[in-house]
């Protein structure tokens, strides 16, 4: 993978995870003084991290390098406490820790499988006209049924093997102005792409996507180095749309049992109420023939 992920090497994870925390840490957030004069790196440094961690400079050193990739759980949470890493980020550095522990695979990985069945497809069907598509753990779109296909302004221009949520939000410049939050969006799908890349970097189905992006986004370079690993999994969301105009359902992402990695995201509204009404009517401007119901990769 582009720039560090190139390494392959699950064991340097957690030291590339720490340092992307470390560096927006201040001292005064960790209950420091703040020494005089300017610093030349942002956040805390090595050694004010090690001594309010408990561990030793050189240990803390080792760790970040990737020289040392095992940090006891003692020490995660030790770690996790100073960086003020929420609950999510925190179960990602035990995740990391974890994986570092393992034996290296003496197979590469393989990509999970890019398909539904025919009962997935059947139940995007019987979600309409609530907006609802199934997507990879890399975002690939795999199935949708009209509406959702929509939310996604331009993508049904493009190939089929081409759709992917992550790859149209950053690449097509329509999706500023789809999303009343895009911000909120690209942190969103970097998020999941991080957590995976964080436990899997070198992943068929996830290699190539983050090299495109880095190449590609100066967004995606921004946040991927930030490494936030948050995903957004319910909720609601601003759309624009010419088809409706302004439209905010709520949304609620599952995984798939059976199929792993998949997620269905269905967006919803209550009945009656304008959000609906323009769904039904989404729905119903889904008429060109590339928009065949729950039609996807792989199927």
């Amino acid at each position: 993978m582009a720039g560090e992920q190139r390494n392959g090497s699950v064991g340097t994870e957690p030291g590339r995870f720490l340092r992307a925390h470390r560096t927006r840490v201040t001292p005064e957030h960790a209950g420091l003084k703040a020494g005089p004069g300017m610093r030349r790196t942002p956040g805390l440094r090595r050694e004010e991290l090690a001594i309010l961690a408990g561990v030793s400079i050189d240990y803390y050193t080792r760790l970040e390098r990737g020289k040392e990739a095992r940090p006891s759980p003692s020490v995660v949470d030790a770690l996790a406490r100073v960086l003020l890493l929420d609950d999510h980020a925190h179960e990602h550095l035990r995740d990391l820790a974890v994986c570092a522990a393992r034996p290296a695979a003496s197979a590469p990985p393989t990509a999970p499988a890019s398909s539904v069945g025919p009962g997935i497809r059947l139940l995007l069907e019987s979600l309409r006209p609530n907006p609802a598509v199934v997507v990879s753990r890399t975002m690939d779109l795999l199935a949708w049924n009209p509406g959702g296909l929509r939310l996604f302004v331009g993508m049904e221009q493009w190939p089929v093997e081409k759709r992917n949520v992550a790859r149209w939000v950053f690449l097509n410049p329509g999706a500023r102005t789809v999303f009343e939050h895009w911000d909120e969006q690209i942190r969103a799908c970097v998020g999941r792409l991080r957590a995976l890349a964080g436990t899997d970097p070198d992943a068929p189905d996830l290699v190539g996507l983050v090299e495109e992006l880095l190449a590609e986004s100066p967004e995606f370079v921004r946040l991927w180095d930030r490494y936030e690993v948050r995903a957004h999994t319910h909720g609601s969301k601003t759309f624009h749309l010419p088809d409706v105009g302004e439209l905010t359902p709520s949304y609620q992402s599952m995984q798939l049992e059976g199929f792993p990695g998949h997620r269905l995201v269905a967006h919803y509204a209550d009945p009656g109420t304008p959000d609906h009404d323009k769904m039904v009517l989404l729905d119903l401007a889904a008429t060109e023939p590339d928009l065949n119901p729950a039609e996807g990769k792989g199927n």
